[in-house]
């Protein structure tokens, strides 16, 4: 019996060794491998790693589970980030892709059942002021510096982040760490811009030179020129704007986020929500509260600088888009604008 005990206890003590062993390649690994792309030396990234594998000791052989939505960005999270998390750290996570209204969805009935369906969720900063007011999310600013300081990387730099104003709350507390960005930009042709026969057309119709617009009426000027005008270079049909109609989530975003932000709010809501947000909204005065979206209730959503931007953006989508690009989505859009007309 005796033994039998001495021979179990030496192939534990061996398994535990080969782990270790494990752990330790896969920090020297991910380090000069998929984690090379740094500005931190690969000592850093090494010593980094490492403080990672120590902190995360006791929770070794656990499993979480995380919830974003279906981009590119996530599924490089989902299949490459958490299996070096769980190669270096032992921790297992479940990282689940879902349309983004069911992201949503998730999140709100955690939040008004408080039933724990996701331990994290990625989700977009714009629910900052309902998890300051629910107070259903974890104060990152209080746990990091209290019973989360011993798990929380000492070189963390919050100035890193980019964006990091917008998931912290009006109590100045950080809810959210910034994971990634949509970025919302316009890019044109250059090529196109640099031909010298279009150059002398759009200056002989407009009376100044092709360039990248200043404001909204040199865009519209463009789109109309290069649809109606320039129609076709090298043979294939040309079109001078892009952007899609199709009722999903995302064309919510695009008209708030990416479009009254930028083109039809009449006020320039600083700080943020006085007296009212990018998206028209006004804000309960001295706190995050939502109070009023439309005219009559103080806000500006359907303000006249609002319903003239949506009419300007319906205009142009029909005008100047290529075919069919009303009934796209976000998603759907992507491949006609990779297709460069």
């Amino acid at each position: 019996m005796f033994k039998t005990i001495r021979s179990l206890v030496a192939v534990a003590v061996t398994s535990s060794l080969v782990i270790t062993s494990v752990f330790a390649d896969a920090v020297t690994d991910y380090a000069k491998g998929e984690f090379s792309l740094s500005t931190l030396s690969e000592k850093d990234r090494i010593a980094e790693l490492k403080w990672f594998q120590n902190a995360a000791k006791p929770f070794k052989g656990m499993s979480i589970k995380v919830l974003s939505e279906t981009i590119p960005t996530h599924e490089y999270e989902s299949k490459v980030l958490t299996k070096a998390f769980e190669d270096i750290t032992g921790i297992k996570v479940q990282h689940q892709l879902l349309g983004e209204g069911d992201v949503v969805m998730a999140v709100q009935t955690q939040m008004q059942t408080n039933v724990s369906i996701y331990d994290a969720y990625i989700n977009d900063s714009d629910l900052i002021g309902t998890h300051a007011r629910m107070q259903s999310a974890v104060n990152l600013t209080d746990w990091m510096a209290g019973e989360g300081k011993d798990v929380t990387l000492p070189t963390l730099d919050l100035k890193d982040f980019i964006g990091i104003s917008f998931t912290t709350g009006p109590d100045g507390k950080l809810y959210q760490l910034p994971d990634q960005q949509f970025a919302n930009l316009y890019w044109f042709r250059k090529d196109w811009f640099d031909k010298k026969d279009i150059q002398d057309k759009f200056k002989a119709k407009y009376g100044y030179d092709l360039g990248v617009p200043v404001n909204w009426s040199a865009y519209e000027d463009i789109a109309e020129f290069f649809t109606n005008d320039v129609k076709e270079i090298d043979g294939v049909r040309v079109y001078g704007h892009m952007d899609y109609g199709k009722r999903a989530p995302d064309l919510g975003w695009r008209m708030t986020d990416a479009w009254l932000s930028m083109a039809g709010a009449g006020s320039p809501g600083i700080p943020n929500g006085v007296p009212v947000d990018e998206w028209g909204i006004r804000m309960e005065k001295g706190s995050c509260n939502p109070v009023g979206a439309s005219v009559t209730r103080g806000g500006a959503a359907n303000g006249p600088a609002a319903v003239y931007a949506i009419a300007k953006w319906d205009e142009w989508l029909r005008k100047y888009a290529p075919p069919g690009a009303a009934a796209m989505d976000f998603y759907q859009s992507l491949p006609s604008l990779s297709s460069g007309n």
